[in-house]
């Protein structure tokens, strides 16, 4: 058993409430300290991982014992955090649906978990669950017009910078998302 200072229970939340509770929680820390955070939300491995990496804190790792995830993370010193970017060029669902019905040439990923998609997705879309993203990135090119979608812009936000800095110079973050999606939608059950 791993020593943690503080635990946070996420289980039974959804995206992207493991990663809130998580960047409130962590604020509350020592640096040093570490923290356990509960979950089973399937990605919140990926998406906690990538958080903890783009703002400066120690992904330490995660474990799964029956159906929980147990991530493990260490905050970082003043010095070590890094100010959190959110990626810059997006665009709102409104926009995506008239790009859509103008039939324009684009590539839509949605990376949310593969349960999720099948659930309701928007025609076309190629799903990707972020947590493959960096595994399948060979599967896209890079001269496409690409448009990352998922529950609310929070983990498209961050395969979005995991595409750009993959080399991906025309990435787009769809916001608010899934969640309000109000297009056609696919389902895959």
């Amino acid at each position: 058993m791993l020593k943690t200072d503080h635990v946070l229970d996420a289980k039974g939340l959804q995206c992207p409430m493991p990663i809130v509770k998580t960047k409130k929680k962590i604020a509350e820390l020592n640096p040093g300290e570490v923290l356990e955070v509960l979950a089973t939300d399937k990605g919140s491995k990926a998406d906690i991982k990538a958080w903890a990496e783009n703002s400066g804190h120690q992904y330490i790792g995660t474990i799964e014992e029956d159906g929980v995830l147990k991530h493990y993370l260490r905050k970082a010193s003043r010095e070590e955090t890094k100010e959190e970017i959110k990626y810059e060029t997006v665009i709102d669902n409104e926009t995506l649906k008239e790009k859509l019905a103008a039939k324009e040439e684009m590539t839509i990923i949605d990376v949310r978990e593969k349960a999720e998609y099948a659930f309701g997705h928007i025609p076309s879309a190629i799903s990707i669950p972020f947590g493959e993203l960096e595994a399948r990135i060979a599967e896209l090119k890079k001269e496409d017009d690409i448009y990352v979608v998922c529950r609310t812009g929070n983990r498209s936000d961050l395969a979005c910078r995991t595409l750009q800095n993959a080399g991906f110079q025309k990435v787009t973050n769809v916001v608010p998302g899934m969640s309000s999606w109000d297009g056609e939608i696919e389902k895959n059950y």
